[in-house]
């Protein structure tokens, strides 16, 4: 009965680590798809650059948040700010669209 125990425990804790891991390369992921998407636009002119400087403000600040939170958590965030981070991230690529689709060229 223990190793029943001991075995469902540990892979509880291993699929825990295996999830912590996962959010965190999904936000590198997205910031770095994000960044692309911005430099796309930027390139094909439907970014003007005041709407560039304010997308890449946006990022900017929301990885200053990232990097607090982690400084302030030992290296990780919660799950509560890894949520937060992607109502932010999903925020963010709202707008890029928004901005790249609005008729507005360099």
């Amino acid at each position: 009965m223990k190793r029943v125990i001991i075995t469902i425990l540990t892979g509880a804790l291993l699929t825990g680590i295996a999830t912590m891991a996962l959010a965190d390369d999904t936000i590198k992921d997205r910031k770095q798809n994000q960044q692309k998407r911005i430099a796309q636009g930027v390139k094909s002119g439907s970014l003007t650059p005041k709407e560039t400087a304010r997308l890449e403000t946006k990022e900017s600040r929301i990885n200053r948040e990232i990097r607090q939170d982690r400084k302030a958590n030992g290296g990780n965030l919660t799950n509560k700010e890894k949520a937060q981070v992607n109502r932010q991230q999903n925020k963010v690529s709202k707008e890029i669209y928004n901005q790249k689709h609005d008729g507005q060229t360099q």
